[in-house]
């Protein structure tokens, strides 16, 4: 024990910098992880501070990379970083294949259940209440160490930009370059109204009818403006405005406005399915029902997703 100590004394330097090789070393992997971080930094001091070593040992590390694959993968002066024509090529070729390694390890971790971290979801109603709420207990239990904030939102929040990790809407409504999970299958509308609201107003034949009953609106919690009623018929896609004495802004509480007799209501199928079954409310207009793509989870670049959102997906597509 006292040889190990005196020898490692004589050499420290020596044994601090092998160390530190060895820690960015691992392999070919972790050499191009690090050529990567430098490229992406474009500064050798902030990815030695990522790497939690030397600028100088990254720096001999990617020397021995270059020497290794015989190119310049770096053009480096006294202030500047820059990946040359190699280097650039290189970085592209290595970016999705990262990106497939590191959603592979957190798909590992995502069913061991070590996943840990904050998720922050927008949704509406509709897909909280049969989409997530249902299976929260075997998800909590499965991953103790990730946190779900949940904010209920019918409208046509910009999730992202509102710095959500994630949000769920209906496949229609997506944004754009987002990465897109489906949650739940297709459905259609369901016209619906009590069997007491029919019995005392008569039963519309046609979506035109609509325009003499009392129909319970929806509006956009942002714009204000009411949504319009879709219907698809023989003659193509329909939208109408209707008006009634009831105008809501939360899916739940026009289902509930219906349930009690109040009119006549547009509501996605899945939320009023076992109404209709106990006969509760009555669905109209089956014809006519527009179909819609389906509830969708939907998140930034898979090269950015956390631990903890990865696992989320990974338990709501497989349960």
């Amino acid at each position: 024990m006292l040889l190990l100590i005196a020898n490692y004394n004589g050499h420290k330097n020596h044994r601090i910098a092998d160390f530190e090789e060895a820690m960015i070393r691992g392999g070919d992997f972790a050499d191009l992880r690090a050529f990567m971080l430098v490229v992406e930094t474009r500064n050798f001091r902030e990815a030695a501070g990522r790497l939690g070593v030397t600028p100088s040992a990254l720096s001999r590390t990617i020397k021995r990379l270059e020497e290794r694959l015989g190119q310049r993968l770096l053009n480096r002066t006294t202030r500047s970083v820059s990946p040359s024509n190699a280097g650039q090529t290189l970085y592209a070729r290595l970016l999705p294949a990262v990106a497939g390694l590191e959603d592979a390890v957190d798909d590992t971790l995502a069913q061991r259940g070590d996943a840990v971290g904050t998720v922050r979801i927008n949704l509406p109603r509709l897909a909280a209440e049969l989409l997530l709420m249902p299976r929260l207990a075997k998800f909590s239990a499965l991953h103790p160490g990730v946190h779900l904030e949940l904010v209920v939102d019918d409208s046509l929040t910009d999730v992202i930009g509102k710095g959500f990790d994630a949000g769920i809407r209906m496949g229609e409504l997506l944004q754009k370059d987002m990465i897109a999970v489906r949650l739940s299958p297709p459905f259609r509308t369901a016209i619906v109204g009590t069997p007491g609201y029919f019995a005392a107003h008569g039963t519309p034949r046609s979506p035109q009818d609509l325009k003499h009953h009392d129909c319970i609106n929806y509006r956009w919690g942002t714009s204000r403006q009411p949504w319009r009623w879709p219907f698809d018929g023989s003659d193509g896609p329909l939208e109408i405005d209707l008006k009634g004495s009831l105008s809501v802004n939360d899916s739940g509480l026009l289902r509930d406005a219906a349930l009690s007799g109040l009119g006549i209501a547009c509501l996605n199928e899945m939320m009023v399915a076992a109404h209709i079954e106990r006969g509760e409310l009555v669905r109209i207009l089956d014809p006519w029902s527009r179909l819609y793509a389906g509830f969708f989870l939907y998140h930034p670049s898979r090269r950015q997703t956390p631990t903890a959102l990865r696992a989320l997906i990974t338990f709501l597509t497989r349960n």
